[in-house]
Formats: structure tokens, sequence, C-alpha cells
């Protein structure tokens, strides 16, 4: 092999490498960016969880105090009505964590 197919060797494995690189940092960053945008989203689905809250004790405290009821019961339409959003979003936020540790983890193996 002469030094002009030697040259051409060193560039050509130089350019795989370089590329294998390239591609290794955009999944790198397509995986931070998907896993930043979960996180956005958890936090708005953990926002909607606090305002039904605030919702439901409103409510409780509507029938309690202005109602001057003596209990609150589940089997109220609303408050069983927003005990059960809540109850769906926990479930949402769950999911969004799990995908969110599934990315992340992956991206760890890769590396």
């Amino acid at each position: 092999m002469n030094f002009s197919e030697k040259l051409h060797s060193v560039v050509a494995k130089g350019f795989s490498a370089s590329k294998d690189l390239a591609n290794k940092a955009g999944q790198k960053a397509n995986d931070l960016a998907t896993m930043g945008a979960i996180k956005v989203e958890n936090s708005q689905l953990k926002s909607h969880v606090d305002k039904l809250q605030a919702r439901l004790g409103k409510e409780v405290y509507y029938k309690l105090v202005d109602m001057n009821k003596s209990t609150v019961s589940r089997e109220n339409p609303l408050i069983s009505e927003i005990l059960e959003e809540i109850k769906k979003l926990h479930s949402k936020i769950a999911l969004k964590e799990e995908e969110y540790r599934a990315i992340g983890n992956k991206a760890v193996a890769k590396a």
C-alpha cells in the first residue's frame, strides 16, 4: 500500500468516525428534546391537577359551609366528576414519567 492509499484509508476512516459521532449526537439531542417535551407536558398535567384540587376544595367548602351540610359524599355528581378527572390525570402523569425514564435509560445504555 503506497502513501496515497494509506492517506485515503485514514481520511475515509476519519469521515466514517465523524459521521457516526454526528449520528450519535443527533440522536442524543433528539432524546433530550423529547424528554424536555415530556417534562413540560407533565408540568401542565400537574398544574391541571392542582386546579382541580382547588375546585374540589371550593366545592366541599360550599357544601359544608354555605349550604350547611354536615357531610360531603363522593356520590355527589360534581365531586365524583372532579375526583375521576384527577384520577385520570394522575394516570397520565405516571405514564409520562415512565416514558421519560425509558428514554433516559435508553440514552444511558447507548452511551
